[in-house]
């Protein structure tokens, strides 16, 4: 299922918690409370965070049933941390919903149905926008279109690919994928693919540690057309050697769009303070992270509590999403006791992570991609209606509305208007 596709990855705790989350246990409360005391810092974060241009760079979608009655992103859904009510709460202006796909055999078939999935989950993107709620949302499809879609108080859309797998090993896919409004593309996602390594290879799938050691020489063109095309390269979940042979090859600065910083939590997911680094000479951003497993180490203890608890109410890592109604309560009641004991990665972790980007990296390469409705969400910052708790704390840190508006979307658009800069150099290199 799609509502749990990347909780088998964390393990029973991560999944649990994020199926706690899900139904709408709200963790962020504890901390509003206590940044509302503060009523001019509080005052001053209301104001910056109305003047600056919010946008989340990674949000994940439920398959083709979103933007249908079934799964409706225009009410304030109970299963849902990012939709339209929650976005104009928290006062967030934009919004990458990514087409997911999760790596498998890299045969005819397996190309044929990623390519399928992709499709069908662009296709509900686009309904949500142009049949559903037209009056609410619109597709964006450059830098220039967020910012006219927010000054008319709408919310903009814009699409994102999360695993190039889908591309196949047809390179006329990624033009394909362009003229349908796809403007990032993750290249890899858990698992080696005809791209480039993962920094998780899939053992499932027979990934060695390495496999292309780096790009292969398709993964080479899909970056070359890429390039050509004005789409963003998004390097969340390639290796560290990808990493490396992106910023060597691209012409145009890349994207993180849902990473961590390895200095605080060692996770391969996370970039390491070279990547940040060269992040900063290559002009990108990285966009943070709000995976609680990302942004912190869960202790032993509370990784033992959760696993105990989970056996008491007879719930395991294979059907913990169809548990009864009384396990789920139960689940929820234990889980604040538990909480309390064992504190998770909080809105302080996630602000800690977004500190030392900016550390290493520079105050020019640093955004927010929360991977809300794939995991994202941690107390203080538990979904889209939180968002201001982000800002509060910034201006809490010191950090100028210069600084917080880059943060918040001016960096990400820099990057994206240098793709598209890059996108006409290329166009007009080639007709000469």
């Amino acid at each position: 299922m799609q509502w749990i596709r990347k909780a088998w990855w964390w393990g029973l705790a991560g999944g649990l918690l994020w199926w706690m989350a899900g139904f709408g246990h709200v963790l962020g409360a504890e901390p509003a409370r206590q940044t509302a005391g503060d009523e001019s810092l509080v005052a001053k974060a209301r104001q910056i965070h109305v003047m600056a241009l919010t946008l989340d760079t990674h949000v994940d979608i439920a398959g083709p049933r979103y933007a249908t009655p079934q799964l409706d992103p225009g009410i304030d859904h109970p299963r849902l941390k990012c939709d339209l009510v929650k976005m104009a709460a928290g006062g967030v202006d934009g919004v990458f919903l990514a087409a997911y796909v999760g790596q498998q055999a890299r045969d005819a078939g397996g190309y044929r149905r990623a390519h399928q999935a992709v499709m069908e989950q662009i296709s509900a993107i686009r309904r949500l926008a142009t049949a559903m709620y037209p009056g609410r949302c619109e597709l964006a499809t450059t830098p220039d279109e967020v910012e006219r879609i927010a000054a008319t108080g709408k919310r903009a859309i814009m699409i994102g690919i999360e695993n190039g797998y889908a591309l196949g090993t047809d390179l006329a896919n990624v033009a394909r994928f362009r003229d349908l409004g796809v403007r990032y593309i993750t290249l890899c996602h858990n698992g080696h693919n005809q791209i480039c390594d993962s920094c998780n290879p899939a053992a499932k799938l027979g990934d060695q540690q390495a496999e292309h050691h780096g790009l292969s020489p398709f993964g080479r063109q899909v970056v070359a057309e890429m390039n050509r095309l004005g789409i963003m390269i998004d390097l969340s979940h390639a290796a560290e050697s990808t990493f490396r042979d992106v910023v060597a090859v691209s012409k145009a600065p890349i994207i993180a769009s849902h990473s961590g910083c390895s200095a605080l939590n060692p996770h391969p997911r996370n970039l390491t303070d070279e990547q940040l680094k060269m992040l900063c000479v290559n002009g990108g951003v990285i966009q943070i992270v709000a995976v609680g497993g990302f942004l912190k180490t869960p202790s032993p203890e509370r990784k033992k509590a959760i696993d105990d608890l989970a056996k008491s109410i007879g719930v395991t890592e294979r059907d913990f999403a169809a548990a009864t109604k009384q396990q789920q309560e139960r689940f929820q009641q234990e889980m604040a006791n538990l909480e309390r004991r064992y504190p998770p990665a909080s809105l302080k972790d996630f602000v800690d992570h977004i500190d030392h980007a900016v550390a290493m990296a520079g105050i020019d390469h640093v955004g927010v991609g929360s991977d809300f409705d794939g995991g994202g969400g941690v107390p203080g910052f538990q979904n889209h209606a939180d968002a201001l708790n982000v800002t509060i704390e910034l201006v809490r840190r010191g950090y100028t509305a210069e600084q917080i508006t880059k943060i918040w979307g001016g960096n990400l658009l820099r990057v994206w208007r240098k793709v598209q800069a890059a996108e006409s150099h290329s166009a007009s290199v080639s007709i000469n």
